[in-house]
């Protein structure tokens, strides 16, 4: 199956897993979890530029793991993905899973939200996870929800 076009930019403001995320693979990840076109950004930050840009936007002082910044979901998605570095090693390493196989749940997890996916429901969250498990397992991915 054929997948959408992809525009990425990615940046590093914190470079401590740059190894873990070539370009190749987070186009992928991303890829697989895209329905339509897209021009997507992602910032791979450290824990004062997550909270800082989480306390701004969404009122809560701490950094998550990954923040969504969605502009446009048709005919392009239009989005940009702000994922924390510290915290994605944190919850990696909190489950017992590889740091790299986090960031791509993250980055697919990101990539819902900016097609309108959300979670703040029961019915809504039980969509998207369910979204997120398929997508992760045809990467070759554990399902995870599933721990």
């Amino acid at each position: 199956m054929s997948r959408p076009e992809l525009s990425l930019s990615l940046q590093f403001a914190d470079p401590r897993h740059k190894a873990l995320l070539p370009r190749h693979k987070v186009q992928r990840w991303i890829r697989a979890a895209l329905e339509l076109p897209g021009e997507i950004a992602v910032r791979i930050v450290d824990a004062e530029e997550g909270r800082q840009l989480n306390h701004e936007f969404r009122g809560k002082d701490y950094a998550t793991n990954v923040l969504t910044f969605d502009y446009s979901h048709e005919p392009v998605v239009g989005a940009d993905l702000v994922i924390c570095a510290e915290v994605v090693e944190r919850e990696a390493k909190e489950m017992g899973i590889a740091i790299a196989d986090h960031y791509a749940h993250m980055l697919v997890h990101g990539t819902l939200h900016a097609q309108g996916y959300d979670h703040e429901e029961d019915d809504e969250a039980e969509c998207m996870e369910a979204r997120e498990s398929e997508i992760l397992r045809g990467l070759g991915f554990a399902d995870p929800y599933q721990r």
